[in-house]
């Protein structure tokens, strides 16, 4: 079966961004002129998916009110001749078929997963992290989605990290099919340095066949006290095989504050409009002592 639908994660309460996330949601930050979860949206879309279940949670509705049409919004900008700016709110709106279903308690990533059943039904699927902006030329998802063309099995897309932060992953120890390309042998989250298989970390993106909600449904509290995916991928490895894939492409964490500032500079620098003066900014303020 292909892969047509993808769920973002978006309920998470961003309490790493406090107190701004009191009121905003985290996936709401900028990124220059787009929120941070524009860019997981596109993601998905350049992927070939075009069914979207973002998963919320309290406080989230800016979420939905972005990727909805504004047509007061569109009045008042055409009243004022700025066809441009209508052109731009409008594609926001028409971005994919989106859909949206709340997570009322924040019990785990693994049960807002769950949250997404009846919507997936017996298909594959994506899961999306929605503070995790991976960019590239070939979309992270797309790699993974291919990937499962291939050999039909639920994949994690993973990354060596230093191994001194490998406790806020969770970590894999895997038997090297292709370059890199493992079979999942082992899945520990957040692990000790001590407890860790490995510095190969599970990070926010996947492909899930179905048969991951019956195993989320036999995954009990873990750390943190929540459900984790890590626990119930284990169990999805007693029936399949589950493979981990490196990528192609550059990660952020916009789910902490470094990781946030490093796509911020870097986006500005993408954009040619306020490049030449975002570099000539960081060349002015480089010899100044703070």
């Amino acid at each position: 079966m292909y892969v047509k639908k993808a769920v973002i994660l978006a309920g998470g309460m961003g309490t790493r961004f406090l107190p701004i996330t009191k009121s905003m949601p985290k996936e709401m930050l900028p990124l220059l002129d787009k929120p941070v979860i524009h860019f997981v949206v596109q993601e998905a879309i350049k992927s070939g998916i075009d069914d979207i279940l973002i998963v919320t949670g309290r406080g989230k509705r800016a979420v939905e009110d972005y990727f909805d049409d504004s047509p007061e919004l569109e009045m008042h900008l055409k009243k004022h001749d700025k066809e441009e700016s209508v052109k731009m709110i409008k594609e926001v709106s028409s971005l994919a078929n989106i859909h949206y279903i709340r997570q009322k308690e924040p019990m785990g990533l693994a049960d807002a997963v769950l949250k997404a059943e009846k919507h997936i039904s017996n298909q594959p699927f994506a899961l999306l992290l929605g503070d995790d902006i991976i960019h590239g030329e070939k979309p992270c998802t797309k790699q993974l989605i291919d990937i499962y063309n291939k050999y039909q099995c639920s994949i994690l897309a993973v990354q060596k990290v230093p191994m001194e932060i490998i406790n806020r992953y969770g970590a894999i120890k895997g038997k090297k099919i292709e370059e890199e390309l493992y079979m999942v042998e082992d899945i520990i989250e957040k692990p000790s340095i001590d407890n860790a298989p490995s510095n190969i970390a599970s990070i926010g993106r996947y492909v899930f066949t179905p048969e991951i909600f019956d195993c989320i449904k036999k995954t009990k509290f873990g750390v943190n006290k929540e459900l984790q995916i890590t626990d119930a991928i284990k169990i999805l490895m007693k029936s399949q095989n589950v493979y981990a894939s490196g990528f192609k492409g550059h990660r952020y964490d916009t789910g902490n504050r470094i990781g946030y500032i490093k796509a911020f500079i870097d986006f500005s620098l993408k954009n040619h409009d306020i490049k030449n003066d975002v570099l000539n900014y960081i060349n002015e303020i480089s010899h100044q002592n703070y």
